[in-house]
């Protein structure tokens, strides 16, 4: 990873340049999502989960709900895409659900751009080369999400982080947001097939490594 000004101190600015005010003019709009969240999933209505960060740190992300707690007749939640409620859909197509992740932004657990905070457990299931995308602070938006988001295999997805690692900088940033607001318009690559996001990650194999992503520069 290049040791640049920027990624040791302009970062962080462009960070809180651009977070604080986008905080305050999407206030009504957290309002909004809060109150359909309450009505169509009910309390709490914000999903917490500790994800790992810069280096493998964990921290506490927040979400708005957007699945329900359904069960079956033994009691076990119901598959992801099952649980998703049409709010849910529309709140999670226009990534207003990662809203609350501004938060984290502000106080620095996070960054604009930079590889998505996945679960904690899959942190033994890296390979060395896919545990790089912790070099960095974890992102709302970054390079994978802009090129094909759940779209992509995991293993594509991972390439696309470490290649933002190698090679992080402000015009590179820049590009990723300004491509992030147009695929949050278009509401690309929301989902993987037959899922309501990823289906989990179990690891790497031989033959997955060698599954390179489109179009890495």
């Amino acid at each position: 990873m290049p040791s640049t000004l920027y990624h040791r101190r302009g970062k962080r600015l462009l960070d809180l340049a651009i977070a604080l005010p986008v905080a305050v003019v999407a206030a009504p709009v957290v309002a909004v999502v809060a109150v359909a969240t309450a009505v169509s999933v009910g309390r709490p209505i914000l999903f917490r989960q500790t994800r790992p960060g810069l280096g493998g740190r964990p921290f506490e992300i927040a979400k708005f709900r957007t699945m329900s707690n359904e069960r079956d007749s033994a009691g076990a939640l119901l598959p992801d895409e099952a649980r998703l409620t049409r709010v849910g859909k529309v709140v999670r197509g226009l990534s207003l659900d990662e809203l609350p992740q501004l938060w984290n932004v502000l106080r620095g657990d996070m960054s604009l751009v930079g590889p998505r905070p996945l679960l904690v457990r899959y942190l033994d299931r890296y390979t060395p080369e896919q545990a790089r995308r912790h070099e960095v602070p974890p992102g709302i938006t970054g390079w994978s999400q802009v090129n094909g988001r759940n779209a992509l295999s995991w293993e594509q997805k991972f390439a696309f982080d470490v290649w933002y690692v190698d090679n992080v900088g402000l015009a590179l940033d820049l590009k990723i947001l300004a491509r992030t607001a147009i695929k949050v318009v278009r509401r690309d690559g929301v989902a993987a097939t037959g899922h309501a996001t990823m289906p989990e990650f179990m690891g790497s194999t031989a033959a997955n490594l060698t599954d390179s992503p489109p179009n890495l520069p």
